[in-house]
């Protein structure tokens, strides 16, 4: 249980325990009981909103280049203090490193299962992978599952930690409405390598991919969907509350699955490509179902 959680459990008005002996009990100092959290700074999100901008663009600095970024901005800041602040967004950046870290005993590391696959059909693989969304007065984080073929947002979810929970919480709602996929693809990350994580995709017989190391290229679709957007969506407002947030996403998250045409899928939309692309195999598997009702039950459960 969280400390706050814990804190929470102690009443200063107890008739019989003191707060002191409340907090004995409970694995808490007193003062952990008396400190209030405070936001951060406006200066502070400032500078993670020009570093999540930047880092947009050039996914390969550094905490050294993205320091000499904000100098260059006009603000001084610290490499230490950029450490923090990118470590805090989740943003690590792409080059090549030696093997120093040894990875948690029980989180296993996936091979890496798209070198030279072809993926030309729904539900052949899926990605997710988190990205962080400021806002007026803090910040949230955001995972998406999306299904590789068609680009189509499957299910997301916006949490104020980084914990496993709210990823498994969008994995499971994308398999209960659209099935489950062959493959499902991420990047190393605590969450997508946490034993709960990858227990729900391995009790459902998917295959678990995993990106090599400060690789972003290999899930380069969801990457590009981060761009459009924090560009087109959470740039243009400064969402004030999480559930502002929540609604302006979905907004422009069903935009994108609706209405927003592709190239890679010849100027058809995510749900087009996704029910064109259920058609098929579905015809593929059963030659004699013509009457195209199976189809339709595919392009229903795709647009739900």
């Amino acid at each position: 249980m969280s400390v706050a959680r814990r804190r929470g459990l102690i009443a200063p008005d107890h008739g019989h325990l003191s707060i002191v002996r409340q907090c004995e009990l409970l694995s808490i100092s007193r003062s952990g009981f008396y400190y209030a959290p405070c936001g951060a700074s406006e200066l502070t999100l400032l500078l993670m909103r020009l570093i999540d901008e930047q880092f947009l663009e050039t996914p390969f600095y550094g905490t050294r280049q993205m320091m000499r970024h904000l100098r260059r901005l006009g603000h001084w800041v610290g490499r230490q203090r950029v450490r923090r602040l990118m470590r805090l967004m989740g943003l690590e950046a792409v080059y090549q490193r030696p093997h120093t870290s040894t990875p948690h005993p029980e989180h296993i590391v996936y091979p890496y299962l798209l070198h030279d696959l072809t993926i030309d059909r729904p539900n052949q693989v899926w990605c997710a992978d988190i990205t962080y969304i400021p806002m007026r007065r803090g910040f949230l984080y955001l995972v998406a599952v999306m299904d590789w073929a068609t680009r189509k947002v499957l299910s997301w979810r916006v949490s104020n930690t980084m914990e496993a929970d709210f990823c498994i919480a969008a994995v499971e709602e994308a398999i209960g409405r659209f099935g489950v996929p062959e493959i499902f693809n991420t990047d190393q990350g605590s969450q997508f390598a946490s034993p709960r994580f990858t227990g729900v995709l391995a009790a459902a017989g998917i295959r678990i991919s995993m990106d090599g190391r400060g690789r972003w290229m290999d899930n380069v679709f969801i990457e590009r969907l981060w761009r459009s957007l924090k560009y087109e969506c959470v740039y243009l407002h400064a969402y004030e509350t999480g559930s502002e947030l929540r609604a302006g996403l979905s907004t422009w998250i069903a935009l994108y699955n609706a209405r927003r045409p592709h190239t890679a899928l010849a100027g058809r939309t995510p749900d087009e490509g996704l029910w064109i692309g259920a058609t098929i195999a579905c015809s593929r598997a059963c030659p004699g179902a013509g009457n195209g009702q199976s189809g339709g039950m595919m392009m229903n459960q795709g647009l739900a």
